[in-house]
């Protein structure tokens, strides 16, 4: 079965996205996997290619079209190519989310133009070192002292965190008020008291920068504020199933990528005179992935749809993180093993690909969190 969301428009966006990706990214991926940090030009170079701001309303340089299937397409054809440094997903799918839905006009004048260029670099910042799924608990405060909040407080592993000029931070309005006393402000780069801590030394998505912020008495004027204050708790239950179908979406792209490098290798490798691929445990493993691969994809491209008609749940958007991310897993490990020793050499890109695996099962909601989601919203 051929999938069927995708117009004309978004073949020709796909085509666009993979010759940049093929030309400005992998050649150069390597490298700042060594690096461990890619390099802001290739932002300004993406920008200026109008791979940023499509979601983005014209009068700010954007394409004025907000449909997530061009978010899958350019998610798509980074993961193609192994690229997991690059950082454009938390933009595309995660911030320019919030800011299109609660951004005063004010706000999008003042960073649209730079996000759809690639001069702005965003983030977002929800998790604290105490804090992980549970955003009720964070600890970050913004107390209100005329006409600026005074942030304090620190978070962790936070993408783009290194390289964002604008980092959307979770904070605390209203200590006393649990996920009622929960704000979302802006920060910038430049701020007084805003500094970073490390680029965090992972185990795998080793290009992309993920860091440690800290705030001491940051002056943030209240123009920052996103939204109304007092509702970012309500915001981030909103956008989570956006977030969590985009991780669906690399899941899905990365389990596909690893079954066709695994194919191609039993076929070629042989083993006591014949392919790898002509035993029956390979084939039976082979038609196991490509049969998961195949029904996670079909629930995946219904949740984009379902998105884009404002009808995708939490419950749903839950089911398909779990489900998809899981598969990712099995299938890294199934590919590395068939692989043989070969799969644990860094030199091939299977290995790499398990280590980027591991994270997914856990950033945008743990597996378990997701399940206790999925059994709440039966009534349990």
């Amino acid at each position: 079965m051929q999938r069927s969301i995708f117009e004309a428009d978004h073949d020709a966006f796909r085509e666009s996205v993979r010759t940049f990706c093929e030309k400005e990214i992998e050649p150069h991926h390597a490298q700042w996997e060594k690096d461990q940090i890619v390099p802001r030009e290739v932002w300004a170079k993406a920008g200026a290619q109008g791979l940023l701001g499509f979601m983005l309303p014209e009068e700010y340089g954007g394409g004025g079209v907000e449909d997530f299937r061009y978010n899958a397409v350019l998610d798509e054809e980074i993961t193609r190519i192994g690229a997991s440094g690059i950082g454009f997903v938390i933009a595309t799918d995660l911030v320019a989310g919030y800011l299109l839905s609660w951004a005063t006009d004010e706000q999008k004048a003042r960073w649209f133009p730079g996000m759809a260029s690639g001069d702005i670099i965003s983030a977002i910042a929800m998790t604290e070192p105490g804090t992980g799924s549970d955003l009720q608990s964070i600890k970050t405060t913004a107390r209100r002292e005329g006409d600026h909040y005074v942030v304090n407080g620190a978070k962790t592993f936070i993408t783009n965190g290194i390289n964002a000029d604008l980092v959307i931070v979770a904070c605390k309005t209203d200590p006393d008020a649990g996920a009622k006393g929960v704000s979302l402000i802006a920060l910038e780069r430049g701020m007084e008291g805003f500094d970073r801590g490390r680029n965090l030394d992972k185990i795998g998505l080793k290009a992309q920068d993920t860091a440690e912020l800290f705030f001491d008495d940051v002056k943030v004027p209240v123009e920052n504020l996103i939204g109304e204050e007092g509702a970012g708790f309500i915001y981030l239950m909103t956008k989570l199933p956006q977030e969590r179908l985009s991780i669906s979406v690399v899941a899905q792209a990365a389990t596909r990528k690893m079954i066709d490098m695994t194919l191609e290798y039993v076929k070629d490798r042989k083993a006591f005179g014949r392919p790898v691929g002509s035993f029956q445990n390979s084939r039976f493993k082979m038609a196991e992935m490509e049969t998961e691969a195949r029904i996670g994809q079909a629930f995946v491209d219904r949740s984009i749809m379902a998105l884009n008609d404002s009808d995708l749940t939490i419950d749903e958007a839950a089911m398909g993180k779990w489900w998809t991310t899981e598969l990712q897993k099995r299938v890294a490990d199934t590919c590395l093993q068939l692989h043989g020793g070969y799969g644990y050499m860094a030199e091939y890109p299977i290995s790499k690909a398990y280590l980027d695996t591991r994270i997914q099962t856990i950033y945008g909601g743990t597996t378990e969190i997701m399940k206790e989601i999925v059994g709440r919203g039966m009534g349990l």
